[in-house]
């Protein structure tokens, strides 16, 4: 396709192509994706026309925007009946999948496999076979088992057979034969291996696949329940704080593992009384450690949401349980509607979970941390609870630090939801950004209507809220920042999860004079932050919370005396607070 070509030239030769699109341009992509529900014929030709104007994928060109223009193309091509046409649509969004993987993280291979099948469908057998090869060569750089190694062989050998090629389908004998040896890293835990690994117990209203294989095991469509279970996530021991490392091509690395990268190893279901059973031998073997639900935003799949916790898990020293709660999302910018008309149902859902984890978990304190659309999930479970626990704010708090990170909800709607689920929290923390991609757009897509999460003069001030503007972290407040030693927010959060200290007396906030209510302004190159995340989930796992304790842990751990006097004397100020 011509356009796709012009394209990603331009993305080549333009600095920081995949930086942020202007909200129009997802307004565009997002009407687009409405339409095809009610005249997918009308939907085909508007694609068409997006795809042939570069100001639809905005300027500087945003990949995320052609991406999503590409697949949802491919979708009404096969919803019509347009095999052949398909066939060749879901092989350019593959490819570019393939070329934008570390920056976007949408696995290349499953759009491969549904391309083959519709030329196989129209015996288009050498196509097929060139993008099941393509496949397999993108299969390669995952760094995962070879289970689906073999099934890619395996097919490459039937299609061979199928279009008369015995050669060819004798070296895909062969190599699926050669795989019977182990050729990839041992997936069992060791630090000498070079990875660890952390186990995210997890809560999912997503519908199963079918499939076995670990990132496609649960999919974007809605179950009529929740299911319970655990999955496996390797860490690297070379992991920088704040990244998801993934595989990439422009590193040249094209054979990736647990050494290097962030992957998910396994997912296991389970029945509620052993997932509580699990749940509770955590909390048995170290009782100091606390819970910490994670709830993604907008945009997510299962694979990336669960490496997402277990990354910010490990980041924060592995002083809590992590567990995912995972709702519908469909994986596209395009279905942001479609987003949020299932996260709310999830929320009820949630409620019922969170009640669970306060009563079954064994936990002595239960943090929640909810993210962008995510938001939206979280603030009607907290308000279903306080509303059946008829909290008052005298009433002593069932959870511990309550998180909202960038909210992808009505201001005014946060703002009077919260006055009825702050009593059920120690602490209600609202991070904000001006940058969030995700948010920036659904401000576009709400006609101007001001959202929670968006810092500036926008930022939310409401009693009992502490609003804190992490717009000088850049666009995510959960990545690292690589032109400084600030780790975002994780070291604030690190804070919280051992102290419940207020933000006067924390790192890098700096209060507001002209605000009604306090309000707080995240400033950069302040803290030594990965020195904190280490510091303080040591302290919170020894349950170390005085002075000449802290000192001692602190020159264990922090070799150099010029850091570790600020270190000091931040945890003096932490540990005097008047609160």
């Amino acid at each position: 396709m011509r356009p796709l070509f012009v394209f990603l030239t331009v993305l080549l030769v333009t600095p920081l192509g995949w930086q942020t699109a202007s909200a129009q341009d997802i307004s565009r992509v997002v009407s687009i994706d409405r339409l095809a529900q009610s005249d997918p014929l009308a939907a085909l030709q508007e694609t068409d026309v997006a795809l042939r104007d570069p100001r639809a994928v905005g300027t500087p060109p945003d990949i995320r925007i052609l991406l999503d223009l590409l697949q949802l193309r491919a979708e009404l091509l096969e919803q019509m009946g347009q095999t052949l046409q398909a066939a060749d649509a879901w092989a350019s969004v593959a490819r570019t999948r393939a070329f934008s993987r570390a920056h976007l993280r949408q696995d290349p291979v499953p759009a491969f496999l549904k391309s083959a099948a519709l030329y196989e469908q129209e015996q288009a057998l050498g196509r097929a076979r060139q993008v099941t090869e393509a496949a397999i060569a993108a299969e390669k750089e995952t760094g995962r088992d070879d289970v689906a190694l073999l099934s890619l062989y395996e097919l490459l050998e039937r299609l061979a057979n199928l279009d008369r090629d015995p050669k060819a389908a004798d070296m895909a004998l062969a190599a699926r034969e050669a795989l019977t040896g182990p050729t990839f890293e041992t997936q069992a835990e060791n630090p000498k291996n070079g990875f660890r690994i952390v186990d995210v117990y997890y809560a999912t209203d997503r519908a199963r696949t079918g499939q076995s294989d670990p990132r496609e095991f649960y999919g974007t469509q809605r179950n009529t329940h929740l299911e319970l279970g655990v999955a496996q996530v390797t860490i690297p021991e070379t992991h920088v704080a704040g990244t998801v490392e993934r595989p990439s091509v422009w590193r040249l690395e094209f054979n990736p593992s647990p050494t290097k990268h962030i992957l998910l190893k396994s997912v296991e279901p389970v029945n509620a009384d052993a997932f509580f059973g699990r749940l509770q031998g955590e909390f048995t073997a170290d009782p100091q450690r606390d819970l910490f639900v994670y709830i993604h935003g907008f945009n997510h799949s299962f694979e990336y949401a669960a490496q997402r916790a277990a990354q910010i898990t490990f980041d924060m020293g592995n002083a809590a349980v992590p567990v995912l709660f995972s709702w519908p999302s469909r994986n596209k910018t395009a279905g942001y509607f479609a987003d949020a008309a299932v996260v709310r149902l999830s929320g009820r859902r949630l409620a019922v979970f969170l009640e669970d984890l306060v009563q079954r978990s064994g936990a002595r304190t239960v943090h929640v941390l909810a993210h962008s659309m995510g938001s939206r999930a979280l603030t009607d479970a907290l308000e279903i609870m306080a509303l059946r626990r008829n909290a008052k704010p005298q009433d002593p708090p069932v959870l511990g630090q309550v998180m909202f990170a960038a909210p992808d909800v009505d201001t005014e709607l946060f703002a009077a939801m919260a006055n009825v689920f702050k009593p059920l929290a120690k602490r209600t923390t609202l991070y904000a950004s001006s940058t969030d991609w995700a948010l920036v757009s659904s401000h576009k897509l709400h006609g101007t209507t001001p959202r929670a999460g968006l810092g500036g003069d926008l930022l939310l001030a409401s009693s009992g809220i502490d609003s804190i503007d992490m717009t000088a972290m850049g666009e995510d407040m959960l990545a690292h920042n690589y032109f400084s030693n600030d780790s975002s927010a994780l070291a604030d959060m690190a804070t919280l999860f051992w102290q419940d200290a207020s933000p006067a007396q924390r790192c890098g906030l700096q209060i507001r004079s002209d605000s009604q209510q306090p309000v707080w302004d995240y400033r950069t190159g302040q803290c030594p932050s990965n020195d904190l995340i280490s510091v303080f989930s040591n302290l919170q796992q020894k349950n170390i919370h005085q002075s000449e304790d802290a000192r001692k842990l602190v020159v264990e751990l922090v070799p150099d005396q010029g850091r570790i006097e600020v270190i000091l004397s931040l945890i003096e100020r932490i540990l005097t607070d008047p609160q």
